[in-house]
């Protein structure tokens, strides 16, 4: 008693903050949040997003000068000197922009497998990805995270057309998916021009949106036009039954991830074709028709 509060502190000794010890020396606990020195982190190599907007980097640095690092950001341990971003990597760029030596982290263990599906989707769900980062990631987490089509809408909060919606803009040629990741085209622009069965159609589709800066309705209709070039000629009475046939057959394609082509005659009987080119693209049709 009688002894004061510096006294009874300089007894304790053994903590790493009451003993002044450096950060760097000190072993941070899985599952904790910490203070980590920026020079002890590596950047994530499953990082999804592959373009910061520099100007949006500059801002968000400035502002972390004011406001500092609201939202810590997440690292794996590599060990007790070296950790590697899950997550945040903006602030993580943003805060050396900033002159920061250290940034606020929640420390967690996660193997390859584990951090690139976290990175995925931490990145899919809080980051302003461009629709083509969106279906590469996916992808990614179909093929590296080998994850079904349900699972991986669960894990997103996606329904599978929604994911079948962005894993169909992987099939347009390069220079389509280059317009939807540059913005110089929509994802409705995007996904008209899927069915489009010829490449060539399409990438002159695509000339003729960028010259003209057409709408998705009016590339709604070119597509229309170049999958049946002859609906113009058929009499009044059939163009509804057509219309609607279109309609149904966008919705299956939308539904499936694949043309759908429906043939029906007057008497209203007919098929449904759904084409795949690969054992591993009828097993995940098959996949679809079982859910």
């Amino acid at each position: 008693m009688g002894r004061g509060l510096g006294a009874l502190l300089n007894d304790a000794g053994t903590d790493d903050l009451i003993t002044k010890k450096p950060f760097r020396e000190r072993s941070v606990a899985i599952g904790s949040i910490a203070e980590v020195q920026l020079d002890q982190i590596e950047v994530n190599p499953f990082q999804p997003r592959t373009d910061f907007d520099a100007q949006a980097l500059q801002e968000l640095s400035e502002s972390i000068k004011v406001q500092g690092i609201i939202q810590p950001i997440t690292l794996r341990k590599l060990n007790n000197n070296s950790y590697q971003l899950i997550s945040g990597e903006r602030r993580y760029q943003a805060s050396k922009l900033a002159g920061l030596k250290q940034i606020p982290a929640y420390i967690r263990e996660a193997d390859d497998q584990q951090m690139l599906e976290m990175a995925l989707i931490e990145n899919i769900q809080r980051q302003d990805l461009n629709a083509m980062e969106i279906a590469i990631s996916y992808q990614r987490l179909l093929s590296e995270c080998n994850l079904k089509q349900e699972e991986l809408g669960d894990r997103v909060g996606k329904d599978r057309s929604t994911v079948n919606n962005y894993l169909r803009l992987l099939k347009l040629p390069p220079d389509i998916q280059a317009a939807v990741r540059d913005a110089r085209i929509s994802m409705g622009h995007a996904r008209a021009l899927i069915n489009v069965e010829n490449p060539s159609v399409q990438l002159d589709i695509l000339k003729k949106i960028l010259e003209g800066e057409l709408s998705v309705r009016k590339v709604e209709t070119l597509v229309k036009q170049a999958s049946f070039p002859d609906e113009k000629n058929e009499e009044p009475e059939n163009k509804e039954v057509s219309k609607e046939i279109i309609k149904v057959q966008d919705k299956l394609s939308s539904h499936f991830g694949a043309k759908i082509k429906i043939a029906s005659n007057d008497n209203n009987k007919g098929e449904i074709k759904i084409p795949f080119d690969s054992v591993t693209e009828l097993n995940r049709i098959l996949e679809i028709i079982d859910a």
